[in-house]
Parts: structure tokens; C-alpha cells; sequence
């Protein structure tokens, strides 16, 4: 039984919600391992739908331990909030099936206000796209070593120090931005306000993880995002906080990369993205809009629309190697149903020169053309499709086509956002 990593292989929001989902009915642990409560999944359950942003997906199957691993960024009220909103759906969530790493940096209310303002900021330099949750700024006090840390909550007659060095950085900070300066005690309130109803949920997660994963546990990591807004191997400076890529799962859980068996990286049969940075593919015309609408491209959290492109396998090839990708769980194929022709970008023009990857330059990714292969449409309806056999020919033909093209098999085709609606070509925990 292989541990199963599931990545983005675009710039998130490929429907990985659906496919941990999937994937979690075999899993005995579900672990997030990066990023904060920007990145929503959406779990559709019978006639439920939940909508996670920081709980693993997990959460919502009973039997399963869910665990938030110390590569993330904790928003302790949202993390109070979201709880209060699944238990009213009639999740039961209680430290018996969550547990937090106590080495978690906790996001606080300062971190949300710079990230707002930077993203209100009339120099066009600061924005970047971000949904303004303080994502950016906690990893920032995370790795300037005066994160307020999950663990901190504990230990009250230590806090007030913690809080002291944590201002020593904002306050100059504010004041250079024209903010009003936050008060120590404001912000010892905060975490006070929200620490017993956290605390219970703490634990060493990697000794836990480490336990299992000896005990013959099977783990399922969930990132979030895209391995192309990876900090390092993303469109850089247009990226999240964190590296998103496969092997942040070992690092963001405390378990060495011997954890790692299976690594399922998830893509859309077409590209989209949210915010700014550039994007080879996208059609800002007709057609873009209308694989908008069909797939109802809108954020799970801010309901922000999402730009939307043709298939890039050139981006698909690189995050293939990135993250170590063993096979591509495909989804919404049922959005190019009734397409007379379906075009897949195979290379880019670069100043006169063709390429087969995406250069690091920001400059030179705003400037890449894509080169484009077209492929003949399906009529038939792909949408529901549980096999082969169910799937216009043509339709199979570009699945295939797509496995050529980025290097990796298949592994998973998804038809619809209903969690039986997948056709399983390789079982990634057994594979």
C-alpha cells in the first residue's frame, strides 16, 4: 500500500476537493500539508455539498483522522468558524478526528489588514492577486523566525515576549504604510479569545503521522493551490506563500521523503486561473466564456470567475517532473462535450524561438505565444461516463492524446462533480 500525495498539476482549482474525496474512503488519515484557508474544495456527498477551506477533506468521512500539518498557515477564528459550519451539516469534528501540528504558524488579524492593504495599494507593484486572508504575511513572520506559533497558545507567561518581537517588525512596517499601530494587548486578546477552543486540537503530528505510517496506516496528503504557484517552481512573483509542489507534503507533515509513495497530480481537460500572472492559454473570448459557464468557474471561497484557457501540456509536462507525478487524475472532460474542435497548446514561440518549457523569467512568460495542435471535437456526452466504454471515441482519443503530451498516464478520468461519476484506470494506493 503506497501513501498517496495528491497535488494540483495547473494553478489549483482542478477539482481536488472531489478526488481526495475519492480517494479517502480507502485512506485512514487525510493530511494537509501547505498553504491557509484560501484554497476552497468542494465535496459533493449525496445531496451535500461542503465547502472546505482549511479542514482536510477528510473531515467530513467518518472513521478518518484528519490532520493539519505544520507547513500550513492556521487562521485559529476561521479554523472556530468552519468547525461551527460543518458540525451544523452534522459533521462531528472533536480532537478524536482532528489533530493540529503544535508547530503551525497561526495567521492573526494584522497579518489580514497588510494583506488587504497591500492589495488596495495604488502602487500596481504590491498586487499580486491575492484573496487578502493573510496568507503572504504569515508565511513572511514564519520564516523571519517571530511567528506567533500554535504551541505559543500553551505557554500565556511567555506570550506577551512573543507578541513584543512580533511588533518589533509591524509597527515600523505600519507605520512606513501609513497604518495606525496595533496594540500588544489587542492582539494577546485575540489569541486568548480563541486559544481553549484550538488547544484541544494540538498534538506532535509528526510523531503521530510517523506512528502510522510504521503501523501500516494508509496517509492521504492534500495540498492546495497549484504546483504552478509553487513559491520556487510557479510563475513567480504571481505565486502563493508556500511550495505546492509534491514534495512539500514530507516537509509540511514532519515525515521524511520515504513517506511518499504515489504521487496523483489532478488537471482540468482545459486550464484556468484566478488573479493575475500570466497565463499562454487563455481565451478571452466567446469560447473562454462559455467553458467558464459550463464549468461553473468561480472561486469555492471568494467567488472570484476564473480566467480560462485551452489545455497546456507544456505546463502540465513541467509540473509532471516538478512534483514526481506517477499518474493525472483528469477532470471535467464533460465541459468540452459538443466542441467542433478542441485545441491543446504543445509548445510556445519565444522571441522568434520555440520552446518546451515555461522560462523562470517573469518578463519571458509574459511574452510566450502558445503553439497550438487542434483536435476534432466529440457530439456524444461524456458527462456521468463510470467507463471506457461509455466515452465517445474521439473523446478517448484526446485523453490519450493529453497522456503523449505531458508524459504521464491517466490515472483517474472525472465526469462530473458526483464522486461515483470517476472511471479508475490505476488505484493510486495500490499502484
Amino acid at each position: 500500500m503506497a501513501n498517496v500525495v495528491v497535488v494540483g498539476a495547473q494553478w489549483g482549482d482542478e477539482g481536488k476537493g472531489k478526488i481526495v474525496d475519492w480517494l479517502s474512503l480507502e485512506a485512514d488519515i487525510v493530511v494537509r500539508f501547505q498553504g491557509g484557508h484560501n484554497a476552497g474544495h468542494t465535496l459533493v456527498i449525496g445531496n451535500q455539498v461542503y465547502k472546505l477551506a482549511l479542514l482536510p477533506s477528510g473531515i467530513v468521512r467518518p472513521g478518518k483522522l484528519s490532520v493539519i500539518g505544520n507547513g500550513v498557515v492556521l487562521d485559529p477564528h476561521h479554523l472556530v468558524e468552519e468547525i461551527a459550519k460543518l458540525e451544523a451539516q452534522g459533521v462531528k469534528i472533536s480532537p478524536d478526528n482532528l489533530k493540529i501540528a503544535e508547530n503551525v504558524t497561526l495567521i492573526l488579524g494584522l497579518h489580514r489588514e497588510l494583506d488587504a492593504h497591500r492589495e488596495s495599494s495604488s502602487v500596481e507593484a504590491l498586487k499580486i492577486g491575492t484573496t487578502r486572508r493573510g496568507i503572504g504575511p504569515a508565511y513572511e513572520d514564519k520564516v523571519g523566525r517571530r511567528a506567533i506559533r500554535l504551541m505559543d497558545l500553551a505557554e500565556p507567561e511567555s506570550l506577551d515576549q512573543k507578541i513584543a518581537r512580533l511588533l518589533a517588525h509591524h509597527d515600523p512596517l505600519r507605520r512606513g504604510l501609513g497604518l495606525a499601530p496595533v496594540g500588544a494587548q489587542a492582539i494577546r486578546d485575540e489569541l486568548d479569545s480563541v486559544a481553549p477552543k484550538v488547544l484541544p486540537f494540538m498534538d506532535a503530528a509528526w510523531e503521530r503521522l510517523e506512528a502510522a505510517r510504521r503501523g501500516g496506516k494508509r496517509i492521504l496528503f492534500e495540498g492546495a493551490q497549484g504546483a504552478l504557484l509553487d513559491v520556487d517552481h510557479g510563475t513567480y512573483p504571481f505565486v502563493t506563500s508556500s511550495n505546492t509542489v509534491a514534495a512539500q507534503a514530507a516537509t509540511g507533515s514532519g515525515l521524511g521523503p520515504k513517506a511518499i509513495g504515489y504521487v496523483l497530480g489532478i488537471a482540468k481537460a482545459y486550464t484556468t486561473r484566478v488573479g493575475g500572472g500570466p497565463f499562454p492559454t487563455e481565451l478571452t473570448d466567446s469560447i473562454g466564456e462559455r467553458i467558464g459557464d459550463r464549468g461553473h468557474e468561480f472561486g469555492t471561497n471568494t467567488g472570484r470567475r476564473r480566467r480560462c484557457g485551452w489545455f497546456d501540456a507544456v505546463l502540465v509536462r513541467q509540473t509532471v517532473k516538478t512534483s514526481g507525478i506517477d499518474g493525472i487524475a483528469l477532470t471535467k472532460l464533460d465541459i468540452l462535450d459538443g466542441f467542433e474542435e478542441i485545441k491543446v497548446c504543445v509548445g510556445y514561440w519565444l522571441d522568434g524561438q520555440k520552446i518546451d518549457r515555461l522560462p523562470a523569467s517573469q518578463a519571458a512568460q509574459a511574452r510566450v505565444a502558445p503553439i497550438y495542435e487542434t483536435i476534432e471535437g466529440w457530439k456524444g456526452a461524456t458527462v456521468g461516463a463510470r467507463s471506457w466504454a461509455e466515452l465517445p471515441a474521439q473523446a478517448i482519443k484526446y485523453v490519450r492524446r493529453i497522456e503523449e503530451l505531458i508524459e504521464a498516464p491517466v490515472a483517474l478520468l472525472s465526469t462530473s462533480p458526483e464522486r461515483a461519476d470517476t472511471i479508475l484506470v490505476h488505484d493510486p494506493f495500490r499502484d
